[in-house]
């Protein structure tokens, strides 16, 4: 009668087994993973390179990006010192309406590269032109709020339009806010180092501060949810201080006014009339005489973070300009 195997033996067949079959699978997905890799690695290099949610810009900075939905491209551009989940009541609103929508963090914001350098109007134009060329993106309706407003401008200067279907701009910095001799009602400097000044002593509570106004929380009446405050102080301690401290300059100080004269496309302007931040005679309203065929919205006594408080109304005249 033939002697039962040991145990001991037996479990060590299974484990030299098991071993052996788990060598084999992690070298069968090592491979495979280096061939995604390779894969994701050989787009164009000119149009930036595509991993899951991001994109590498030229100059090799890591962009995020998020892409919902099926449908006519919507892509947005946010405000500072904020990122693309600034946008999510557009965004969910949209993909529901049947469209396909892409924001993006500009790099140093949110979840996207905080470069040293590129923090300028240029750098965020080429920026998104990166994202909508990675993604081949066609006839595209271009949002942008406030410094995304001027990104968009930029973009559209730079890129031209032949991937641009329409435009929206939301209380946006175009033409120019600083105060100049050829721009008399523009923002004295003064105002733009003192915001310089709050980030490098205490951007924490500057953000804090900043959002009363950017919300008009400050004002009599009004229905600012301290859940909308806390996410704007949420979303802008993300930002690089370098990042936010350079794009300062990037939305006070450039100036659009031939920019604008180049847009060629349907476009909506949008601007709620008791803007605290970007004041609508200045901008919006001087934007409207560059623009050829430009359309409209002013809103009574509504804010510059009107796409969240307001976000029904804005969601409403942007679906039919849309479809229009």
């Amino acid at each position: 009668m033939n002697k039962p195997t040991p145990l001991i033996s037996q479990s060590r067949r299974e484990v030299l087994l098991a071993g052996a079959l788990a060598t084999t699978v992690g070298l069968s997905a090592t491979a495979a993973l280096k061939s995604g890799d390779a894969a994701a690695h050989s787009l164009d290099q000119s149009k930036g390179t595509k991993t899951m949610n991001t994109i590498v810009s030229k100059d090799g900075t890591t962009i995020y990006f998020k892409d919902w939905g099926r449908g006519p491209v919507v892509t947005f551009s946010h405000g500072w010192p904020l990122n693309a989940d600034a946008w999510d009541g557009q965004l969910l609103f949209l993909v529901q309406h049947g469209f396909r929508v892409v924001a993006h963090d500009r790099r140093g914001h949110g979840r996207s590269g905080q470069t040293s350098s590129g923090n300028d109007m240029n750098g965020y134009a080429d920026d998104l032109a990166a994202v909508i060329e990675t993604l081949d993106l066609r006839n595209v309706t271009l949002v942008g709020h406030s410094t995304g407003g001027g990104e968009v401008v930029r973009y559209i200067a730079r890129h031209g339009t032949k991937r641009v279907a329409k435009a929206v701009l939301i209380a946006a910095v175009p033409p120019l806010m600083l105060k100049t001799a050829a721009n008399p009602e523009g923002l004295p400097l003064d105002a733009f180092d003192s915001i310089r000044a709050g980030l490098t002593k205490d951007r924490s509570q500057f953000y804090k501060d900043l959002a009363v106004q950017f919300y008009g929380a400050n004002r009599p009446g009004a229905k600012v949810s301290q859940g909308i405050l806390d996410q704007f102080w949420l979303w802008s301690m993300q930002s690089g201080l370098k990042n936010a401290y350079d794009s300062v300059k990037a939305f006070s100080e450039t100036d659009f006014n031939e920019d604008l004269k180049k847009i060629d496309i349907p476009t909506l302007v949008l601007h709620g009339d008791d803007d605290q931040i970007v004041p609508v005679q200045d901008s919006s309203k001087k934007s409207v005489q560059l623009i050829r065929g430009a359309k409209a919205i002013y809103y009574p006594g509504l804010p510059h973070g009107l796409t969240a408080t307001h976000a029904d109304q804005v969601n409403a005249d942007l679906l039919a300009f849309l479809r229009s």
